[in-house]
C-alpha cells in the first residue's frame, strides 16, 4: 500500500519570496522516487497552482480548500455556497462595506473596483488586482468567496450564517467555505478514490485552513513558521520554510 504527501502551497512549499526553496524540491523528487504519491492540498484556486503542478510534476490536487479535487488530471469533486445563502452573505456584506472576490477554476472576479483591503489581500499571493463583476456569482460556478473584513467583524458573520464556515487567510480577508468544507474532506475525497487508507497520508502546512488536514491525516506536520494553532494540533512541527524546514522534516520522518 503506498503512502501518500499532501503539502500546502502557501508558507509550506512556497517561502517568504513566494518561490520553492530548492531543497524542497528535491526532497519532493526524492520522496516520489522512494515511491510516495505526492499531492497538493490549498485554500488557493487551480489556475493559481499550474506553476508549482509543473515544477514539481503533480497532477493531483486538492483546491479552494476541499471544495475542487483532481486525480491525475481529472476532476472527481466539487462543491461550493449555495447562490442564494451565498448571496445573502454578500448582502450582509455590502451594508457594512465588505466586499467580496468571487474564485472560479480560471479566473478572480472582484465585487467592487479599488478597494484597499482586496488589494493588499489579493497582492500577497502576487496576483493582480481582478476586474469587477458584482453579479458574476449568478451566472458562474464559484467554488469559493473571499470576503474582506477585519478579525473584529468575522464573529458577526459567524452569527449570522451558521451554514458557513469563514476561515481566515490574512488580516484582511476570510475563505467562505460550506458548513462542513475543509481540506481534510478533499483528502478524504482523493484517497476514497485512491484506494489508499487516510493512516497512510501525511500533510504538510502552515494556516487555519489547515487544521482539520492535520488532525484527520496519519502523521500531520506544521511548518516553524505557522500559526500557533497549527502547530499545537499538529503531530510534528517543522523548522520555518525560510530555513529548508520542508526538507530537514522529511528526513526526520524517514520520507528521504
Amino acid at each position: 500500500m503506498k503512502d501518500i504527501l499532501f503539502f500546502d502551497v502557501d508558507g509550506t512549499l512556497y517561502n517568504r519570496e513566494k518561490v520553492i526553496p530548492q531543497s524542497a524540491k528535491d526532497a519532493i523528487k526524492q520522496a516520489r522516487q522512494n515511491g510516495y504519491e505526492i499531492a497538493i492540498a490549498t485554500g488557493r484556486a487551480p489556475f493559481m497552482i499550474q506553476t508549482v503542478l509543473d515544477e514539481l510534476e503533480i497532477d493531483t490536487y486538492v483546491t479552494f480548500n476541499g471544495q475542487y479535487v483532481v486525480y491525475k488530471g481529472e476532476v472527481i469533486f466539487t462543491d461550493s455556497i449555495p447562490k442564494n445563502y451565498l448571496s445573502e452573505i454578500i448582502q450582509f456584506g455590502n451594508e457594512r462595506n465588505h466586499p467580496v472576490v468571487f474564485i472560479d477554476d480560471k479566473k478572480m472576479i472582484a465585487s467592487i473596483e479599488g478597494d484597499d483591503f482586496i488589494r493588499e489581500s489579493i497582492n500577497t499571493l502576487k496576483y493582480p488586482y481582478p476586474e469587477a463583476n458584482p453579479l458574476f456569482y449568478e451566472d458562474n460556478e464559484v467554488y469559493q468567496t473571499l470576503i474582506f473584513m477585519e478579525e473584529e467583524d468575522e464573529q458577526l458573520y459567524k452569527e449570522a450564517f451558521p451554514e458557513a464556515k469563514f476561515v481566515r487567510w490574512h488580516r484582511y480577508s476570510c475563505d467562505i467555505l460550506p458548513k462542513d468544507g475543509s481540506k481534510a474532506r478533499g483528502i478524504k475525497k482523493l484517497l476514497d478514490k485512491m484506494g489508499i487508507p487516510i493512516e497512510n497520508s501525511i500533510a504538510f502546512g502552515d494556516g487555519l485552513n489547515d487544521i482539520e488536514m492535520l488532525q484527520a491525516v496519519g502523521t500531520g506536520v506544521a511548518m516553524g513558521n505557522g500559526h500557533e494553532t497549527v502547530k499545537k494540533v499538529a503531530d510534528v512541527v517543522a523548522d520555518h520554510v525560510d530555513h529548508d524546514g520542508l526538507a530537514k522534516v522529511m528526513k526526520e520522518l524517514k520520507i528521504i
